[in-house]
C-alpha cells in the first residue's frame, strides 16, 4: 500500500510542477475527497472540502447525493458477486439490493 501511495504522491508533485509552470500566478492545493470509511460517507469532512472549492450550496448537495448513489451502486455490485460465489446459491439472495430500494433511500 505504501508503494501505491508513494506513486500517487510523485504523480501529484509532477502535475503540480507542470501546473505551476503553465500558470505561475495560481495557487494549487490538493484536496482529497474520501469516499467513506467502512461504508460511511463522512459528510462533514466532504462538505468542508467542497466548501474550499467555493461551490454553490445546491451544487454541493447534488455532488454528495451523486457520490453516495455511486458508492451504493458499487456496494450493490460487490454484494451481487459475493452472493453468486456462495456454493448452492442461485444469486437470488442478491435481489435485496438497489432494485428493491428507491433511489431516494441513498441520499
Amino acid at each position: 500500500m505504501g508503494v501505491k501511495k508513494d506513486e500517487v504522491n510523485e504523480q501529484h508533485k509532477s502535475i503540480i510542477k507542470a501546473l505551476k509552470v503553465a500558470a505561475p500566478e495560481w495557487t494549487f492545493v490538493r484536496i482529497i475527497l474520501v469516499a467513506g470509511r467502512r461504508g460511511a460517507v463522512l459528510k462533514d469532512d466532504f462538505y468542508n472540502k467542497l466548501e474550499r472549492l467555493s461551490l454553490q450550496a445546491g451544487k454541493k448537495y447534488k455532488i454528495v447525493a451523486v457520490h453516495v448513489q455511486r458508492i451504493c451502486e458499487v456496494h450493490d455490485t460487490v454484494m451481487r458477486y459475493y452472493y453468486q460465489q456462495i456454493p448452492g446459491s442461485s444469486g437470488a439472495d442478491a435481489t435485496t439490493s438497489m432494485e428493491n430500494i428507491g433511489k431516494q433511500e441513498y441520499v
